[in-house]
């Protein structure tokens, strides 16, 4: 047992500094490129997977609940509304008819899941409900 805890005792381990800028001047390292370039060298499939893991991770999407559905349909009557900015062309662009399909849309969702809903997503249709309902009567007297 005692050669086998001195081998093991001997085996060690390598650290290296795989920072891209120095410690003590900031500036780039010279070995810091090759240092990946060898990396990436040493496992050719594992860069791969490396790579689709972080795209994965950067691309990931908050998983979708009834909630999140309700609010994302929401945000597009209020988009359409009038009262929240496209968050493509960054401008207001009102259309009312639309919002009123979006409306009737949750109104329907309401109705159709009447008694399958816990109560916070209950008291969630109902007020998301009744918000876009009088937002939409005040755009209706503006025109």
């Amino acid at each position: 047992m005692a050669a086998e805890e001195q081998k093991q005792e001997n085996k060690g381990f390598t650290v290296q500094d795989r920072r891209r800028f120095s410690p003590e001047t900031g500036e780039a390292r010279d070995d810091a490129a090759e240092t990946k370039e060898s990396a990436t060298q040493a496992s050719p499939q594992a860069a791969p997977a490396q790579e689709a893991a972080e795209a994965a991770r950067s691309n990931a999407l908050p998983e979708i609940d009834f909630s999140t559905f309700v609010i994302s349909l929401s945000t597009q009557a209020l988009m359409h509304l009038g009262e929240i900015a496209n968050p493509v062309s960054g401008k207001i662009e009102a259309d009312i008819s639309v919002a009123k399909q979006m409306i009737d849309i949750l109104g329907m969702l309401k109705d159709k899941t009447r008694g399958n809903l816990n109560s916070n997503e209950d008291q969630l249709m109902v007020g998301i409900l009744f918000d876009l309902r009088m937002k939409y009567v005040e755009a209706v007297k503006k025109r």
